[in-house]
């Protein structure tokens, strides 16, 4: 793994931690969910740099290069690409949304932060079967 895919690795990770304290010191349903939509964009980044030497530039970008990428390699669960386009969408609503609708349950943060956990850790299985 590049040093590059590694810091977005450990930046990820970061991520995931900080989700959990909005949620569990906090009970800040909307930011776990946001923050943990962002851990696995960073997932995403990791993949997307150590496969193309690129960074993506945008929200958009990284979700349309991963998703690339995840198509020619069935180690990547399509679910994963789903997450990223509706992580987006929740992180859009919490960002930018008024109304009632707009929060985001506990429940659903937790499930969230479980699936970005499930993504990162496969992103970096991933990357550390890639050879050098």
């Amino acid at each position: 793994m590049t040093p590059e895919a590694a810091d977005y690795i450990a930046k990820a990770r970061n991520y995931l931690d900080k989700a959990r304290d909005w949620l569990d010191a906090v009970h800040h349903g909307d930011e776990a969910a946001r923050t943990a939509y962002l851990a696995a964009f960073h997932a995403a980044q990791a993949l997307i740099f150590e496969r193309t030497g690129k960074v993506a530039k945008t929200h958009r970008g990284v979700r349309t290069a991963f998703a690339r990428l995840a198509e020619k390699d069935r180690r990547v669960d399509r679910a994963l690409t789903r997450f990223l386009a509706r992580g987006y969408q929740r992180k859009e609503i919490v960002d930018y949304a008024i109304g009632p609708q707009t929060s985001v349950s506990e429940t659903e943060a937790r499930q969230m932060i479980a699936t970005a956990t499930g993504f990162v850790d496969r992103v970096a299985e991933i990357l550390a079967e890639e050879p050098r």
